[in-house]
């Protein structure tokens, strides 16, 4: 069986969607291959982010903030928001794909705790839905 593919999309692609991708490919990739990107992706991964990303032991050096356009042509079975701003902004893609919104508020800037909580929200509310979109 060929993995499906689920891209995670948010504004910046510094912080939630790395740590989204980052999570659905540790403990869901046996069935799903996920990417990230940003609709204005900031060119660098938060550096609170990925020291926790290290500690957890799922950070991998592929992981980087990438504009949209570099993997806009993929085929996608799934794209998933999870910032308000890139539901409101997400691309049309050039083969119809089914997007869904899973929001978490964005911890850059503030204390480390905040970073482990939105940690835990994506581990305990999204990877439960890819894995019905996808590992069925």
């Amino acid at each position: 069986m060929s993995k499906k593919e689920v891209l995670i999309l948010c504004t910046g692609n510094s912080c939630r969607s790395i740590m989204a991708e980052a999570l659905i490919n540790a403990r869901l990739g046996d069935c799903v291959k996920a990417q990230s990107s940003g609709v204005r992706a900031s060119g660098q991964v938060n550096p609170t982010a990925q020291a926790l990303l290290e500690r957890k032991g799922i950070w991998r050096p592929e992981y980087h903030s990438k504009v949209i356009e570099r993997v806009i042509d993929t085929p996608f079975d799934l794209v998933v928001t999870v910032c308000d701003h890139a539901k409101e902004t997400c691309p049309m893609f050039p083969k119809a794909v089914k997007t869904i919104h899973v929001g978490f508020e964005d911890p850059s800037g503030k204390a480390e705790a905040e970073y482990e909580k939105t940690y835990a929200l994506i581990e305990e509310e999204l990877l439960p839905v890819i894995k019905q979109e996808l590992c069925q």
